[in-house]
């Protein structure tokens, strides 16, 4: 307990009994674990202070869970009765009784009668509006919630009556149902242009749209929004993905590379794109996009290291190096993507220098079997190895490659062979060795 808390408990045991102070010490020992102290010091600040509807609440909940649900009820009806003018007491006690009993029709019965009574002194509460045309669909009485659907359908209150009343909708008209479709085509017309800054509507009107297969009207929607709120990323991007998919694809390309314009982290903006110019063949275009989204939002280790690969062969070595070093961020004990990163920083003139070390570090990680087994990377490492004077240990590795490349690869083979061969033939060793290499490397990839 905080030195301010003793003081302030202090202060209330010198004013004397109060409801603020059985309250405390309730929680205080409810704190400790001794829960029948808890309850007896809340009853008897509720019973102290009742007007303190949190205090109802929490006696309420600890009846219930002690399995007390009439005690629980009896407490909310009370002061519900005793409170009309509280509309928080008015609707805890009908939720209450829908939650605690939601199949007892008597329950229902006493939950729309408090609400219906509250409905008349709050005209014009949302709240009691969904839950009474929740209530009146439980109890089969269609003609009344269709009633608070045409009221909220025809307000002029906002957008929050239609919202309530496109949710009302998808309970009282099939999916098949025309007219109720039509009905709500046009209450999320009428609302859009009145608010289209209202990013919630805007995407729910598109979405209807588009479920329903509607692709213009669904693009129309959130042109509306974007246009009255340029800011809103998340809807631009939507709008952009729409576009493409109503196949207005220098539409849809404009505005996603708008969005990257304005925030170059919107990783769906950078899928999107990717996608797109794989689509169109323009891989040169796609790749910078495909690894932005990934460096972004991260991805499964597979995902990089195919990416890395594309890099690698469209000979850019240093993107394939900054998208592999994001990759053994978010992935620290994946040693396929060590070893793919040793080698793409070995090809990237930027990184060179510090190749020798993620080369032995993704080595030792791997350890003597898997991914420090590629014939690539075992190739890459004795270069590395070489140029750092090691010899032996270059020549190791060459010799491991050769052992490694599968029999498809017979010109990857060969070019190692050599390579070794070289290296023998430059310092004057290993003659007839290096002339065996040589003639099976003519073997595998005649010259």
């Amino acid at each position: 307990m905080t030195r301010g808390t003793l003081i302030w408990l202090g202060s209330l045991l010198v004013a004397g009994a109060s409801p603020q102070l059985d309250f405390a010490l309730g929680v205080l020992a409810g704190q400790r674990g001794d829960q029948v102290a808890s309850a007896t010091a809340i009853e008897k600040a509720r019973a102290e202070d009742p007007t303190a509807f949190p205090l109802v609440e929490r006696v309420a909940g600890m009846r219930r869970a002690a399995g007390d649900v009439e005690a629980a009820s009896t407490l909310y009806r009370d002061f519900a009765k005793a409170a009309p003018e509280r509309l928080d007491a008015q609707i805890a006690y009908a939720d209450f009784l829908r939650d605690a009993s939601p199949d007892d029709d008597f329950a229902a019965k006493m939950a729309r009668e408090t609400l219906e009574k509250a409905a008349e002194r709050f005209p014009k509460q949302i709240g009691i509006e969904r839950r009474l045309f929740r209530i009146y669909e439980t109890l089969e009485q269609r003609e009344r919630s269709r009633a608070i659907f045409e009221k909220l359908a025809s307000s002029n209150r906002g957008d929050g009556d239609t919202m309530a009343a496109v949710e009302m909708a998808r309970t009282l008209f099939p999916k098949d149902d025309l007219a109720g479709r039509v009905r709500v085509d046009e209450l999320l017309r009428k609302a859009v242009e009145a608010s289209p800054e209202n990013p919630v509507l805007a995407r729910t009107a598109s979405e209807h749209f588009r479920n329903t297969g509607r692709l213009p009207e669904a693009v129309q929607m959130l042109e509306l929004h974007v246009a009255a709120d340029p800011a809103s990323m998340d809807l631009r991007t939507r709008l952009g993905i729409l576009q493409l998919a109503a196949e207005r694809q220098a539409e849809g390309e404009k505005t996603l590379l708008d969005v990257l314009a304005i925030d170059p982290r919107q990783a769906l903006a950078h899928q999107s794109l990717a996608k797109l110019y794989r689509k169109l063949e323009r891989a040169d275009e796609a790749r910078p996009h495909a690894a932005e989204a990934l460096k972004i939002r991260g991805g499964d280790p597979s995902e990089f290291l195919t990416l890395a690969d594309e890099f690698l062969a469209a000979n850019d070595p240093r993107e394939a190096r900054l998208l592999l070093e994001k990759a053994v961020f978010f992935n620290t004990s994946d040693a396929a993507l060590a070893v793919k990163l040793a080698v793409a920083t070995r090809r990237d003139p930027e990184s060179r220098e510090r190749a020798s070390r993620i080369f032995r570090e993704a080595e030792a990680q791997a350890g003597s079997e898997g991914p420090a087994k590629d014939p690539v990377f075992l190739t890459e490492f004795a270069e590395s190895l070489l140029e750092g004077g090691q010899i032996p240990a270059a020549e190791a590795r060459l010799r491991a490659a050769i052992r490694a490349y599968p029999a498809e690869q017979k010109k990857e083979a060969a070019a190692a062979m050599r390579r070794l061969a070289g290296i023998w033939e430059e310092g004057k060793r290993n003659a007839e060795a290096a002339k065996a290499l040589l003639q099976r490397a003519d073997a595998l990839d005649p010259k």
